[in-house]
């Protein structure tokens, strides 16, 4: 196992000159930029945006969070190694394929190190585009209980666990809590069907009704861009998350664009091809570590209902997973991504002090 040394755990106490106080979420925090430092960035480094658009630096961890906790390891590991970096030449390699195939940009202006991306502010749409090409997980366990319509869509008797569906589905969800949109009850991740979206869209977001076709059409072919280049390595693209929002470019344009992270472990299902033929399920994602976590605690009924939040913190909190675990973690992310990009993932000896040094040489933005 690496030591703690190469695992960036802290990512929201970096010296970077800012506008505001540091957003940190449960993986990445963002470090917005003050005026000034946005509209000399976009000057001096030529991106396509207008030039008082706000920026924000974006700096991931290697911290492991699953069913809303952070997770951490025997001997004060608190990450794991190789997975920050992993999950960001992941995301960077299908957003550029994206490019490449003529879909859509994303939020991401600019890469000065494995943990670190300088973007540009979008507007959110407020769903989490949900796609489907297998029966598993939370949509097994509904479809098992006796539930067949998801978000509007009927699904027919039959199905067995982990089967490829007929087509890919779109089951979308809110993103944060949206409120008094008939129908849509007022919480974080609730599933909504296409005409809720469709006639409240403004509520979600969206700038017109023709762009819930849009982004089901990025979503669409996005997920056959990774599906077929998962295919090529022998992996199967399973099921994921997409975000959207919308930029302005230096045009004065509004664009509809990715978000967040595509077609990582942390967002993705992704199986191992081969094992799958052979009637088995091999993770090379998130999945995996859930899975355990359900085998490893005596009461796995904590980690699924939310209404023993209190003690799937205190869970998470008190219990130092086995190191075994966490490498295994390490392996499964690190490995996935040198298959997609062709590269190792390389771990750092410092990576808190390489970035404060990037971000001052190249970007002058160290306090």
């Amino acid at each position: 196992m690496s030591t703690a040394n190469h695992v960036l755990a802290v990512n929201n106490d970096l010296p970077i000159r800012t506008a505001g106080p540091v957003h940190s979420g449960k993986v990445r925090s963002v470090y917005w930029l003050t005026d000034a430092d946005s509209k000399r960035l976009i000057a001096e480094k030529g991106y396509d945006l207008r030039d008082n658009s706000p920026l924000a630096v974006m700096v991931i961890s290697d911290r492991i969070s699953a069913f809303d906790c952070i997770w951490h390891g025997e001997g004060g590991l608190h990450g794991v190694p190789g997975k920050g970096a992993a999950l960001n030449a992941i995301a960077n390699h299908w957003f550029s394929r994206f490019r490449e195939q003529g879909l859509a940009d994303s939020h991401i202006v600019d890469i000065p190190h494995p943990f670190v991306w300088i973007v540009q502010k979008a507007r959110p749409v407020m769903i989490e585009a949900i796609a489907r090409q297998y029966i598993t997980g939370s949509m097994w366990r509904a479809y098992a209980n006796g539930e067949r319509e998801f978000c509007g869509i009927q699904l027919p008797d039959g199905l067995k666990a982990n089967q490829s569906l007929p087509e890919l589905l779109i089951t979308p969800s809110t993103k944060g809590i949206l409120r008094g949109i008939p129908g849509v009850p007022e919480a974080d991740d609730v599933n909504v069907d296409r005409a809720s979206i469709e006639a409240n869209y403004q509520a979600f977001n969206f700038s017109s009704v023709a762009d819930i076709h849009r982004y089901e059409t990025l979503l669409q072919e996005g997920f056959a861009v990774i599906s077929s280049d998962l295919a090529a390595i022998n992996q199967v693209f399973v099921d994921t998350k997409f975000e959207f929002g919308y930029v302005t470019n230096a045009k004065g344009e509004e664009k509809l664009i990715y978000m967040d992270e595509v077609g990582t472990p942390d967002s993705s299902r992704i199986w191992d091809a081969q094992a799958l033929r052979n009637g088995q399920i091999v993770e090379n994602s998130k999945e995996g570590f859930r899975q355990f976590l359900l085998k490893h605690f005596p009461d796995p009924d904590i980690l699924l209902n939310k209404n023993r939040m209190p003690e799937r913190e205190a869970l998470a909190r008190d219990n130092a997973l086995p190191l075994s675990a966490i490498q295994d973690i390490s392996d499964t992310y690190t490995g996935i991504a040198a298959a997609i990009t062709g590269k190792s993932i390389q771990l750092s000896d410092n990576p808190k002090a390489e970035i404060v040094d990037i971000l001052n040489d190249k970007y002058g933005l160290i306090l």
